[in-house]
């Protein structure tokens, strides 16, 4: 064997090692590096990048802290003791700067979700439901919202976990509750109609008072509008208006007197 095999042997053998026990581990962008050395956890936490390691020695766990979604429902009682089942959403992601606790205390992302995330997100949901009735879980469904996040913020920081966003995805509730919601509605509604036609009514009375006033006004005013002297022009009126429709022909009555037309002398 010459010189020039037994280096490219020598070669291929070092490629081998190094890839099978590489001094170097990459972390990828939206990650962080947990190093263990001998199963210890060291609280350095690698960033994104190239990093040396000592084979054999270190491990490196690398940990998701990208925006990661969990949801939970569960059912639980409200204030008057009605049972309402809720289903909530979370955004949340791992602190990178605390990562190599959160691994430590509790485990990979898996781990936090099933282990701290949900039954975190049931509790609160609990608490929060117990200090508020079924209807205001309705009407005040943002306070409802701000009080669960609160609780999940204050018990998920003390992890490593942060919180994005929170929401309350639905509200469900009995059938018997549900019933007396509507007829709560269909009554209100009726009542806000029977006002209004109320108010309708009220309405049209006062247009009907104020129009038989402006008549009665009208027809005061008329009648103190009526002299002698206007009683007199009507008469003069009607009768010329009689003499213009004359035919020349005397109405063709028996008895009683000519009906006698004023006319005027001659010059």
């Amino acid at each position: 064997m010459n010189a020039a095999v037994r280096y490219i042997i020598i070669g291929i053998v070092v490629l081998v090692v190094l890839a099978l026990f590489s001094p170097f581990t990459q972390i990828p962008a939206g990650h962080r590096g947990v190093v263990t050395t001998f199963g210890k956890v060291k609280e350095e936490v690698l960033g994104e990048g190239l990093h040396f390691i000592v084979p054999f020695v270190n491990a490196v766990h690398k940990i998701d802290v990208r925006l990661q979604k969990a949801e939970g429902d569960g059912e639980a009682a409200s204030k008057d003791l009605q049972t309402i089942h809720t289903r909530v959403a979370l955004n949340y992601h791992l602190l990178p700067e605390r990562v190599a606790i959160t691994y430590r205390d509790i485990g990979g992302p898996s781990e936090v979700d099933q282990r701290i995330i949900v039954p975190a997100m049931q509790e609160a949901v609990k608490a929060a439901t117990a200090q508020y009735t079924a209807e205001e879980l309705i009407t005040k469904r943002s306070d409802v919202r701000d009080r669960i996040r609160g609780f999940l913020t204050e018990r998920l920081n003390k992890h490593g976990v942060e919180i994005d966003e929170f929401s309350i995805v639905n509200f469900q509730f009995s059938d018997s509750f549900n019933e007396a919601i509507e007829a709560k509605t269909t009554a209100e509604q009726l009542k806000l109609k029977a006002e209004r036609d109320l108010q309708r009514i009220r309405v049209e009375a006062e247009q009907k008072v104020a129009q038989a006033q402006a008549e009665a006004a009208s027809l005061k005013l008329q009648k103190e509008e009526i002299t002698p002297e206007l009683i007199k022009l009507r008469e003069i009126e009607a009768q010329r208006l009689a003499i213009e429709k004359w035919n020349g022909i005397l109405p063709g009555v028996t008895g009683g007197a000519v009906p006698f037309i004023p006319v005027g002398q001659a010059q």
